[in-house]
């Protein structure tokens, strides 16, 4: 593609004069900012990745992969017996969930119910995230508790606790809330700040009593094999029955997704700018580069090197700056990505600083995957950038005349 004289002619443009001081430091610039430019492009884009990732393993990890409300008993156990019949790759559990305030130690905190039957427990999240006491404590009068929400309310094993719900009864001095008293049987630790600091558990029938709900009155959660078929179970299972109204884990967090998705893509537009910046060094240090050499420029035409074969030589030169700058860029990025909670770590002890607190991002540790199709693109996003911003200088030797060039010679 490029001849031996060309090649050497853009080394000898990569190594300036020490007269030409002035291109190096263009050239220098040029290469940092295009290398910084793809190394901070893949970090973010392998940090997005990442918390996509944990936060979509997190929350189907908490939240059911289907949930059906029926609008009586009789739809319920309808709609349970034909998945059952149907489908041999589900779990189906029985569920109420409902919102209440937890009473303890002088303090008060809303928290959100969550009822599970007795033969669901090994089959519910619980069973893989106890971190203090057993499931086997697990029953009626008994609650698990997130371990953040203990901490904050100072609570242990065995200490008791009153839960209010959002149900009423009736007295003679009016409607009051229900609220029963529980004693402590674990704490659980999702990972899920949120969950751990609003959740808590309870055996069924203990949330049927104090939300006031009769046997039919139920949720439906069912857990697939594979969570990404949700939607397709959906429309599926929709057809049995008008009457109930279905949900999958991507709908509950439909939102949330969809600001992921549009930040991601506006911090890939935002942070491309930069490697255009950069670009724009490669056009000044070549434009300067092909003025100060217009003489040699004239020269070699003269003896016989085709116009062509110049434009191509000044265009490797930029383009070698991009190529090697994309490189550096992209396995700086790389290393970056890969011990980037380390590096977070490093910077939080050294500045005793919060890079990345876990009850604003919802995550314990700076989550990051590298993603091979993302880091190409990027490289490749790069590579292009780079062959415009030298092509258009190199095309200026076109516009030169040899005669012009030599006559003060």
């Amino acid at each position: 593609m490029f001849t031996q004289t060309e090649r050497l002619i853009a080394v000898r443009n990569l190594r300036p004069k020490r007269k030409q001081g002035f291109l190096k430091i263009i050239s220098l610039f040029s290469f940092l900012g295009i290398m910084l430019g793809v190394a901070i492009l893949i970090i973010v884009m392998s940090v997005m990745n990442g918390f996509r990732s944990d936060l979509t393993n997190k929350i189907i990890g908490l939240n059911p992969h289907l949930v059906i409300q029926p609008y009586n008993s009789d739809d319920l156990k309808e709609i349970k017996k034909k998945i059952t019949q149907k489908y041999n790759d589900t779990h189906i559990a029985e569920t109420i969930t409902g919102e209440g305030i937890i009473l303890t130690n002088n303090k008060a905190k809303g928290i959100l119910i969550k009822g599970i039957n007795e033969k669901d427990k090994s089959q519910s999240f619980l069973n893989k995230e106890i971190t203090k006491g057993s499931l086997k404590d697990f029953s009626a009068g008994r609650v698990m508790i997130g371990g953040e929400l203990a901490f904050n309310l100072n609570l242990k094993i065995g200490d008791k606790i009153n839960i209010v719900s959002s149900s009423f009864i009736e007295t003679p001095f009016g409607s009051i809330p229900r609220q029963e008293n529980f004693t402590i049987a674990g704490f659980f630790n999702s990972g899920f700040y949120e969950f751990d600091q609003n959740l808590i558990y309870l055996e069924l029938n203990d949330t049927r009593s104090i939300f006031n709900k009769e046997d039919g009155n139920l949720d439906l959660e069912i857990f697939l094999t594979d969570p990404f078929l949700a939607e397709k179970y959906k429309k599926e299972i929709e057809k049995f029955n008008q009457n109930i109204f279905i949900s999958t884990w991507s709908d509950t967090n439909k939102s949330f997704f969809n600001a992921l998705k549009v930040e991601r893509n506006v911090m890939f537009i935002i942070l491309t700018l930069i490697i255009v910046v950069a670009a724009f060094n490669i056009i000044s240090g070549l434009t300067i580069l092909i003025k100060n050499k217009t003489k040699e420029i004239a020269i070699i035409k003269t003896l016989g090197l085709s116009e062509k074969s110049i434009i191509k030589s000044f265009f490797l030169t930029g383009f070698t700056i991009g190529f090697l700058a994309s490189i550096t860029g992209v396995i700086f990025g790389l290393l970056f990505s890969t011990y980037i909670d380390e590096i977070r770590n490093a910077l939080s002890i050294l500045f005793g600083i919060n890079i990345f607190p876990s009850d604003v991002y919802y995550l314990e540790k700076m989550p990051s995957e590298i993603n091979i199709v993302s880091v190409s693109v990027v490289f490749f996003l790069s590579l292009v950038i780079t062959a415009i911003a030298s092509y258009f200088p190199a095309k200026m030797i076109s516009k030169m005349k040899t005669g012009d060039a030599l006559k003060y010679e």
